[in-house]
């Protein structure tokens, strides 16, 4: 079954087509991205074969700019079908499934009435979310679609971890702990797993998803029983322009001292705060180190922060585990910084936790970093956000 996975996002799509027939390497993968050139879109495409493709188109519509990224799967040199309707399938990321869905879905007005109805718990991903399925709709009419909730995988932790001590009548509101980055820490989980030789059900990890958003989730048995993002995306670790979690009296305090609206605090900490913030530099950490090795004092604390606020929270998941099994890391900065890897993992000697330093370096495969007599087990993982989607579309859609 050829199936096309679509991540949605306000500024960037990205997709990638699988067919289940030939493994789980991404026939074809490409972005658009709206953000370089006012009024154009640039695509990006390549194939499994290596073959490459660029090119920019005056729209600011993504229905039209999605039709054009389509339109390379029949012809151009990134051609892998001969025609749209060899699609048997659609999946997509959807950012937040709120309390209705716990589970991947075969999408339906319902399903896209409610992804409307939790806009305001994540304004910045399921509008998008819900265009992009808009837009297939109107391009692959009658291909069935899916959607896949980063919230789902964090829907069974208990009640003493995903509820706020705010007013009960916070719970009766929805208001509570949902978690992120769902199907980026259940993929990882079950690949450590793979790794491992064991069953998931019989693993306790923490799994940390490290890109510009991070968070961190305590998996006990195979269930994610906490993790380090809340209502909001914007809870937990400090991360590329997010500030993590702060003292909310802070927020009154601008408000009082500054007159800050809730909008401009809404810029402040998602746009203008955590390695950005802190730095005044960039959101991309690879910059901040460079920025730090050249003698930057503010790249140097922005760095110490990330790392002593990425240890606090690994602390934190600890209290939800009987013991370690494993630390895994993954996301653009767990799957390519070494200087994250070793920081990281300093101070947790007393668990038996070790790594060798003959291991200490970018793979392009998965890897344990470990070192043999280390009673942890410490993996590098490339997540696989878009084969994780395409199965569930398998599993519910059939072959």
């Amino acid at each position: 079954m050829k199936t096309l996975v679509l991540n949605a996002g306000s500024s960037s799509h990205k997709a990638a087509l699988f067919d289940f027939a030939k493994g789980e390497t991404a026939l074809w993968r490409s972005q658009l991205d709206w953000t370089h050139q006012a009024g154009r879109v640039e695509l990006t495409a390549q194939t499994a074969d290596g073959r490459q493709h660029q090119a920019v188109l005056a729209t600011e519509d993504k229905t039209t700019g999605l039709r054009w990224m389509l339109d390379t799967l029949v012809e151009g040199p990134v051609q892998v079908l001969s025609a749209l309707n060899e699609i048997k399938a659609v999946g997509h990321r959807v950012v937040h499934g709120g309390r209705d869905y716990q589970q991947s879905i075969p999408i339906t007005p319902a399903v896209k009435a409610t992804i409307q109805q939790l806009f305001p718990l994540a304004p910045s991903h399921n509008p998008a979310n819900l265009q992009g399925i808009e837009a297939m709709e109107s391009i692959l009419a009658a291909v069935p679609q899916v959607a896949v909730f980063d919230t789902a995988f964090h829907a069974q932790m208990p009640a003493a971890a995903s509820t706020y001590p705010g007013p009960y009548e916070w719970v009766e509101q929805g208001i509570q702990r949902y978690g992120f980055h769902g199907v980026s820490h259940r993929y990882v989980a079950h690949r450590t797993a793979e790794l491992m030789h064991c069953e998931l059900s019989d693993l306790q990890l923490i799994t940390c998803h490290l890109g510009n958003g991070c968070s961190l989730s305590a998996i006990r048995d195979g269930i994610s029983v906490d993790t380090t993002m809340g209502f909001t995306p914007l809870d937990g670790l400090m991360m590329g322009s997010r500030s993590g979690s702060v003292d909310p009296g802070i927020l009154f305090y601008l408000m009082r001292q500054d007159h800050c609206t809730p909008d401009e605090l809404d810029t402040l900490l998602n746009k203008a705060a955590g390695l950005k913030g802190i730095s005044g530099l960039s959101n991309d950490l690879r910059q901040v180190l460079e920025a730090a090795e050249q003698g930057s004092d503010r790249a140097q604390l922005a760095f110490d922060m990330f790392i002593h606020i990425l240890r606090r929270q690994i602390g934190a998941m600890l209290g939800s585990l009987g013991r370690l099994d494993a630390l895994v890391f993954t996301a653009g900065i767990g799957e390519n910084s070494a200087t994250v890897w070793q920081a990281a993992c300093q101070n947790w000697e007393f668990l038996g936790l070790q790594l060798d330093p003959a291991k200490l370096q970018r793979s392009s495969t998965d890897q344990d970093i470990a070192a043999a007599e280390s009673k942890v087990r410490v993996y590098v993982i490339h997540t696989q956000e878009e084969w994780a989607i395409a199965q569930d579309c398998l599993k519910i859609l059939g072959a």
